[in-house]
C-alpha cells in the first residue's frame, strides 16, 4: 500500500475547501476516508497538527494538550502512520491474507490511560477512561484501540468500500438488510441512479 508522502504536494481540489467525510460508521474508517477522490485525484485532508486536532475533536476524541509542547508536525505524521497502518491492515483482511499486527501494536503499546469515577448531573457514578496526552501516539491511542477492536470483533464481510469507480470511502455496514453499496445513497447512490436512467433513456431511443 503505498504511503502518501508529507512533503508531496496536494493534486486537484485545495484541501481547504474540502470538510472531513463521516460515512463510514466507524471512527477507524472515518480515519482512512480522509483521503478522498475528487475529481480523480486522491487528496490529503491531513496537512497540519491542527488538521489532526480538528478532526479527533469531530470524531469524539478531545485533544487537551498544548500542540506547543509536541514536535512540530510529530501529530500529523504520527496520524497519517496510524492511518496507513489501519489501511493495510484493513485491505490484506478484505483479501482474506495474512494481516502482521506488529505495525499497529507499537501504537497501542504507547496508550497510557487509567479509570476515573465521575459524577453525573443526575447524582449517580459513571466510570471513565481518562487517556494521558504527552506525546503524538498518546493523543491517538484511543483511535488505534478501536480499530484494534474493529479487526478482532468486526465483520470483515461488512467493512466495504463504496462501489462507485470514482470514490474510496470505507464505511462499516450496519444497515439491516446489510445490502448497502454506496458511501452515501445522497452522494455516489444518487449519481449511479442517475447514470442508470441514462442509460435506460438512451436505450430506449
Amino acid at each position: 500500500m503505498k504511503h502518501h508522502d508529507p512533503t508531496e504536494p496536494v493534486q486537484g481540489q485545495p484541501h481547504t475547501s474540502l470538510e472531513f467525510q463521516w460515512v463510514a460508521d466507524h471512527p477507524a474508517l472515518d480515519l482512512l476516508n480522509t483521503t478522498p477522490k475528487i475529481d480523480g485525484a486522491i487528496q490529503e485532508l491531513f496537512q497540519t497538527d491542527r488538521d489532526v486536532v480538528r478532526w479527533l475533536g469531530l470524531a469524539g476524541w478531545r485533544v487537551e494538550t498544548d500542540l506547543a509542547k509536541l514536535r512540530p508536525r510529530s501529530l500529523l505524521d504520527a496520524a497519517r502512520g496510524l492511518r496507513e497502518t489501519i489501511r493495510t491492515l484493513v485491505e490484506r483482511r478484505k483479501a482474506g491474507k495474512r494481516a502482521d499486527p506488529e505495525a499497529l501494536n507499537e501504537y497501542l503499546a504507547k496508550a497510557r490511560s487509567y479509570a476515573e469515577l465521575a459524577l453525573k448531573k443526575d447524582g449517580s457514578l459513571e466510570l471513565r477512561r481518562k487517556w494521558k496526552q504527552r506525546t503524538a501516539e498518546e493523543i491517538l491511542a484511543p483511535l488505534a484501540e478501536s480499530a484494534a477492536d474493529l479487526l478482532v470483533h468486526g465483520d470483515v464481510e461488512l467493512i466495504r468500500q463504496c462501489e462507485s469507480e470514482e470514490c474510496v470511502l470505507w464505511f462499516n455496514d450496519r444497515t439491516k438488510s446489510h445490502h448497502r453499496r454506496w458511501c452515501s445513497m445522497a452522494a455516489c447512490g444518487n449519481r449511479h441512479k442517475v447514470a442508470q436512467y441514462r442509460k435506460r433513456q438512451q436505450a430506449e431511443v
